[in-house]
């Protein structure tokens, strides 16, 4: 049974739910371990359907879901949870984020931590934690009962979104960060730094990207349905960066934001 998220995902977001299911039984026998996935993205049954046929024991494999920010009432969450854990039909999920915080606080942080609570004791999840919360609305959340079991705050981090203060402010409090859209939308590809950098150690722009932030001890979320691209994107764990690439990167940044909904909290 796997107890701390795996550092190396693979994510799901905008991913043809046909292809879905392929995409997770290719990126679990290439060797990755974690799959991201959310209600929002409307693919959990094909998520499950891949874990099944993997061929990976279910115990070896962390699957992470989101509650969308609608659900986050007490009744609401429990309900939701159930319908994930049916639709993903692999047994108890392993861990549960709210998917955006509740807009202007409408509903309580402590009433979801409550429930994220309750839906662990049903056999729904193992583990909670929160994704797109600001430093303020993470620390508020720290301090509420059951928000200290928090396990990670996903985020958006690109080399153009190096979001340092709150990936900063989320690792002091002793939460992992894991990074979302770390290719901003496929722009990283085309930066002539990165594109460089890449070329120096006989690399893709995509695993420098993905070694930068490894650096920074954060989580990473891939995506691809291609198996050639998993693997090329899995073997980026064996890329270290000298400091200087790291300089050249972290230069990059100019707070270039790609996921800014209106319901979003104020950055």
């Amino acid at each position: 049974m796997i107890e701390t998220i795996p550092s190396f995902g693979l994510g799901t977001f905008r991913v043809d739910a046909a292809k879905t299911a392929a995409a997770v039984k290719s990126a679990l026998q290439i060797g990755y371990r974690h799959i991201d996935t959310a209600q929002y993205y409307n693919n959990e049954a094909a998520i499950g359907e891949g874990v099944r046929d993997s061929g990976v024991a279910r115990d070896d494999i962390w699957v992470t879901t989101k509650v969308w920010w609608e659900r986050l009432s007490r009744d609401a969450l429990i309900a939701s949870l159930k319908d994930s854990h049916a639709k993903l039909d692999i047994g108890t999920i392993d861990l549960a984020l709210v998917h955006w915080p509740s807009p202007n606080g409408e509903v309580p942080i402590a009433e979801t931590l409550a429930a994220l609570q309750e839906a662990q004791q049903l056999g729904l999840i193992r583990h909670y934690g929160v994704s797109n919360f600001t430093a303020p609305l993470l620390e508020q959340a720290f301090n509420a009962p059951g928000g200290k079991e928090i396990v990670t705050n996903q985020i958006e981090v690109s080399p153009f979104l190096a979001n340092r203060t709150l990936a900063d402010a989320t690792q002091r409090l002793g939460i992992r960060v894991t990074a979302y859209m770390p290719l901003s939308e496929g722009r990283a590809h085309k930066d002539t730094t990165i594109k460089a950098i890449a070329d120096k150690h006989g690399a893709t722009p995509a695993q420098v990207t993905f070694a930068w932030l490894l650096s920074r001890d954060i989580v990473v979320l891939s995506a691809s349905t291609n198996a050639e691209h998993q693997k090329s994107n899995w073997e980026t764990q064996k890329l270290k960066l000298d400091p200087e690439d790291i300089a050249k990167i972290d230069s990059l940044d100019e707070g270039r934001r790609n996921a800014n909904p209106s319901f979003a909290p104020k950055w």
